[in-house]
């Protein structure tokens, strides 16, 4: 018996990295599945990699900064499997990384879009359909950076820092209707969103000594999304390898 039979979770941005890996974690517990992604060929690899591995799940093509993309999903989600319980808003963008006065005002507005106005757009739509399910969990999936600066990511830190606020405010809304809303903050994982950024160079920032793995961020994650947590909401949960405790 898994932790998540019978629920139905949305995930975005799973179409890679620490996104696949919690759809997979879902479904593995038992969890119909509602993977999205903007990249449809990665969504649909990720879908074949959870139905290969035995779970129930459909992808939706989607940029999480449009709001009718997330009312669709949401839909989809009802329609098919009869309800939605536990959302997973994963997808981010890093956005330009250089100076403050250098950022391009296009960029700054694309990394709000994704990073910040995305989450509220999910849990908008996401939201009513638990309340008519009697209960839900949402996971916002912040950063390290939601709670510290790093210089040349000042959209990313923005985005990050305010959907932590928007995280608590939305958890003190729907605390009595039985609807959860946490958010993690992982520090550097091993994902393609960093494949860019020299590993040496950010392996010292971490007092673990190494970068984290996606395995070490779906089981904060599932437990979050699960019943075991059911008195814990309005969190933020770092998986940081000590970053944050400098």
């Amino acid at each position: 018996m898994g932790k998540l039979d019978g629920k139905v979770a949305i995930v975005t941005g799973a179409g890679s990295g620490i996104g696949r890996a919690i759809a997979l974690r879902y479904a593995q517990e038992g969890a119909k599945v509602v993977l999205s992604d903007i990249n449809e060929q990665g969504g649909r690899d990720s879908l074949d990699t959870l139905k290969s591995s035995g779970g129930e799940a459909l992808f939706l093509k989607a940029d999480v900064s449009k709001p009718e993309d997330h009312q669709a999903l949401v839909k989809e989600a009802v329609k098919t499997y009869g309800g939605l319980h536990i959302a997973c808003n994963n997808a981010g963008i890093t956005g330009p990384m250089v100076p403050t006065a250098e950022c391009p005002v296009e960029g700054w507005n694309s990394v709000i879009a994704v990073n910040l106005s995305g989450v509220f757009y999910g849990m908008r739509a996401q939201i009513p359909a638990m309340l008519a399910s009697g209960s839900g969990s949402i996971v916002n999936i912040s950063s390290i950076l939601g709670q510290v600066g790093f210089r040349n990511a000042s959209g990313y830190a923005a985005a990050k820092h305010g959907l932590l606020g928007l995280t608590k405010t939305a958890a003190l809304e729907y605390a009595d209707q039985n609807v959860r809303v946490n958010a993690v903050g992982p520090a550097f994982i091993r994902t393609p969103l960093i494949a860019a950024i020299d590993e040496e160079a950010v392996v010292p920032l971490h007092p673990a000594g190494r970068i984290g793995e996606v395995a070490e961020v779906t089981g904060i994650v599932l437990l979050l999304s699960s019943d075991d947590a059911s008195f814990m909401t309005g969190g933020y949960y770092p998986v940081d390898g000590g970053y944050l405790a400098q």
